[in-house]
């Protein structure tokens, strides 16, 4: 089983030519609208076990990177008030290179007959709408997936005998099969392919580095299951 690693959130990049589009908010950018946090950090301790790995660093407030081109999120509040021409523009210089790279990767791996394990890296923020969430670690996949379901049971279950104390979730805070870039990939890739969002709760992160305790864990859970 091969090992592709992706961050669809990892940074809170803006162009300069889009800057000014945040001028009256510039603070957004350094929320959990703007990035994830902690993130990146988690994603880069992981990345020794790829085959292939990549993230991408503009924020997804100028385009949503874990959104269909269909989706009326793609864009946000920010750029959506851009023209058609210019939008197009991001399109094909930030959204298209970067998931193309990734799906061209997956396609190139299993074509040698390689099992790949997608998973996604994101954070989500402990409160939303007032609301907590009740989570320390959401695991994001398609129940109709046999595969998908069993490698998050058993990766629920190595992390958990780490560390019996971590609250983890299947298909929480989202679904698993809510529109996403492992969602779209199911469609293309029918078998030896399963692909899961691992999201961690932003009260593991401090100063936008996860715990070091947590990373170990999931690098050694990630690590054994991709032996098995």
């Amino acid at each position: 089983m091969k090992l592709v690693l992706t961050c669809e959130h990892a940074g809170n990049n803006v162009p300069g030519e889009f800057v000014y589009r945040f001028a009256r908010d510039p603070a957004v950018l350094k929320t959990h609208r703007g990035y994830d946090p902690g993130a990146n950090n988690l994603f880069k301790h992981l990345q020794d076990l790829a085959s292939f790995s990549k993230s991408q660093m503009e924020s997804r407030l100028l385009i949503e990177m874990n959104r269909s081109l269909h989706h009326p999120d793609l864009f946000s509040i920010y750029t959506r008030p851009l023209p058609t021409e210019i939008k197009n523009k991001i399109i094909e210089k930030y959204y298209l290179p970067y998931r193309n790279e990734i799906e061209t990767a997956i396609s190139g791996l299993i074509e040698t007959g390689e099992k790949i394990i997608h998973l996604s890296i994101h954070s989500f923020t402990p409160e939303l709408d007032g609301k907590l969430r009740n989570a320390d670690i959401g695991l994001l996949y398609d129940p109709a997936r046999q595969d998908e379901k069993e490698f998050c049971k058993k990766m629920k279950r190595e992390l958990q005998h780490m560390n019996d104390s971590l609250r983890i979730k299947a298909n929480y805070p989202y679904l698993g099969t809510s529109d996403g870039f492992t969602t779209s990939l199911r469609k293309k890739f029918l078998i030896n392919y399963i692909g899961i969002e691992i999201e961690v709760n932003q009260r593991f992160v401090i100063a936008n580095k996860m715990d070091q305790h947590l990373k170990k864990y999931i690098f050694s859970c990630v690590e054994k299951l991709i032996k098995i």
